[in-house]
């Protein structure tokens, strides 16, 4: 900290003050950790999520929610690694992309899953299978009613979810099976996907039997007639060292939901747009107990994503400064730290994330977002840093040079003063982009503003959405404004006068 001069170095203490301290939710990476409850992005997943974490509650044991943290192996891995404890799965995801093993039994599911330190409770009382939907009138009128149906209407547009067209007991499989040999198929978002097939911009989606949409849209399930899709029976995974009373808790939910009961929890959830409510009734709740308010979950998402931007942006400022002082001055070393840091910009921020997961202490955790997001930062803080520095005009470095100063002496007295507006600008522009990225986190359970967003994609819920959206746009505009008073405090009252 010494390298920069007085007003570079009360600047770094009021962006750590500011982005760090004043947020109460970074002592939550110290508290004593609760058990975490993984699930899905859809529905019915957030619920028995839900459930479950309210069963551990009322067996005494303190547990979270993490929702919608992504697909199968992004949970699968979560839960192997540790950074969840339990997430709700069904068989035949089981034996197909996890164990790799068709047609294997329950017991041979659980030998497997012993093996990995895994356990699973007994069925939980319904089969949630794999069905192609298609709106009602569009069947009828073409005449369709099973799967191999389908054979005859090549012309019909398909719209799958991404991990249905990559899983074993997904498209490529079911495809092959009944000869289907339609091209015009879309990635498309589960939710999104029901919206699109009422508004008639696909004809075939991908569901879950236990859909409440399916109900709400009016849509007919195709039947299996080749029976290609296995048993899709609820279970429970959890880790084996979870204390005997957590395990107790999550085993006595066996048996205890029937499809129709599950549809129902479903269509409660979707049409209250609260998931908690939902295992509420399940429990035996018939009004709402108000639960979490909305300016306390707002509180909550606010102070997380606070605690990602600020602490990834303070690493970012206090590495990228000194790899943008190495970089302006230009050679072999300054082209690998620029084109480094240019480098790492161009990777998908998804793709990003997804790379830090299953790297050893990184995993599903807001270590790995803040990872992330503390790499997407230092291009702007090192590219400015180095540009600044090296616009510094030649007669101002001679004259540094003729007073006798060392070459410390000229990068903290006048070298960094003179570039520091450029810095600060970098800063600015690595604090507003993260304020955005930040929302992305939600995808592996790190919490945040994402949280209502990725929640309002599901539900197909704009006001949802906007809980997130807007939040997140104010607070762009608050770190922007907190910027533009810096620059009026840090900044040389020269270089201002200059700018004037």
């Amino acid at each position: 900290m010494k390298l920069f001069p007085r007003s570079v170095r009360r600047g770094i203490r009021v962006l750590l003050f500011s982005a760090i301290s004043a947020c109460p939710a970074v002592n939550s990476l110290h508290a004593a950790n609760p058990i975490v409850v993984g699930s899905k992005k859809f529905t019915e997943s957030y619920v028995l999520a839900e459930i479950a974490k309210r069963a551990l509650e009322n067996a005494g044991v303190k547990a979270e929610h993490r929702q919608g943290m992504g697909g199968t192996i992004i949970l699968w891995q979560a839960l192997r690694g540790g950074g969840i404890d339990v997430y709700p799965e069904y068989t035949g995801t089981i034996t197909e992309e996890i164990l790799k093993k068709p047609g294997a039994s329950t017991d041979e599911i659980r030998r497997s899953l012993d093996t990995q330190g895994i356990g699973m409770t007994p069925d939980l009382g319904f089969n949630n299978t794999y069905a192609l939907v298609m709106r009602r009138d569009i069947a009828a009128k073409l005449g369709i009613k099973t799967i191999s149906d389908l054979r005859a209407h090549p012309e019909l547009k398909f719209g799958l979810t991404h991990e249905f067209l990559d899983r074993r007991d997904g498209w490529r499989p079911l495809s092959t099976r009944y000869g289907l040999k339609n091209t015009r198929v879309l990635g498309i978002e589960h939710s999104l996907g029901y919206a699109s097939l009422a508004n008639g911009d696909i004809d075939v989606k991908d569901a879950y039997s236990t859909d409440a949409k399916i109900a709400q849209y009016n849509l007919v399930t195709l039947r299996d007639d080749w029976l290609f899709f296995p048993q899709y029976k609820a279970v429970l995974l959890f880790r084996k060292s979870l204390p005997q009373r957590a395990i107790k808790a999550l085993n006595q939910l066996a048996g205890t939901i029937s499809e129709a009961r599950m549809i129902q929890l479903n269509a409660e959830a979707e049409h209250t747009k609260d998931y908690a409510r939902a295992a509420q009734l399940y429990f035996g709740g018939h009004e709402s107990s108000g639960g979490e308010t909305f300016p306390h979950k707002l509180w909550r998402w606010t102070s997380r994503h606070l605690e990602l931007t600020g602490i990834s942006l303070a690493l970012a400022v206090l590495i990228g400064v000194p790899l943008g002082i190495l970089a302006s001055r230009g050679g072999a070393l300054g082209h690998v730290i620029l084109g480094g840091s240019g480098a790492i910009q161009t990777i998908p921020s998804l793709a990003l994330l997804a790379l830090l997961v299953p790297v050893p202490f990184f995993g599903i955790s807001a270590r790995t977002a803040i990872a992330a997001l503390f790499l997407y930062s230092l291009l702007p803080i090192v590219r400015n840093t180095a540009s600044g520095l090296q616009d510094i005009p030649r007669p101002l470095r001679e004259s540094a040079v003729v007073l006798g100063l060392t070459s410390r002496q000229r990068l903290q007295k006048i070298y960094l003063p003179l570039a520091s507006r450029s810095i600060l600008a970098g800063i600015k522009t690595s604090a507003v982009i993260n304020i955005g990225t930040a929302t992305l986190a939600a995808l592996i359970g790190a919490g945040g503003l994402g949280e209502p967003i990725i929640s309002g994609l599901n539900l197909n819920d704009h006001a949802t959405i906007l809980e997130g959206a807007i939040p997140a746009a104010l607070l762009a505009l608050l770190v922007q404004a907190l910027f533009d008073f810096l620059d009026r405090v840090l900044i040389p009252r020269g270089l201002r006068l200059r700018r004037q």
